[in-house]
């Protein structure tokens, strides 16, 4: 997977002001792994299935990830970001 950029969904940023300060810090350097090696093993960078398939996640934590699509043009666009059940809001 080769990462253009990373853009920022309107709901993603709502999501993200809303996390405590410490999981935002985690967030930003996991971006930073993200970026420059997606495949890295603590990311757990996996393909969502059911109806959400064609969303890939990552891990931030134990209990919270990044959900993300890529764009045709190899953009990266996060989605959403939270605690484990943000997969029901999707």
């Amino acid at each position: 997977m080769i990462i253009t950029q990373v853009v920022y969904s309107s709901h993603f940023g709502k999501e993200l002001k809303r996390l405590p300060a410490e999981v935002i810090e985690l967030a930003i350097k996991k971006e930073i792994i993200f970026k420059a090696n997606p495949l890295h093993p603590s990311l757990l960078l996996h393909a969502l299935q059911g109806k959400l398939k064609g969303l890939w996640s990552i891990t931030i934590s134990g209990n919270y990830r990044i959900i993300f699509e890529r764009q045709q043009n190899g953009d990266i666009l996060f989605i959403s970001i939270g605690k484990h059940d943000i997969y029901k809001n999707l």
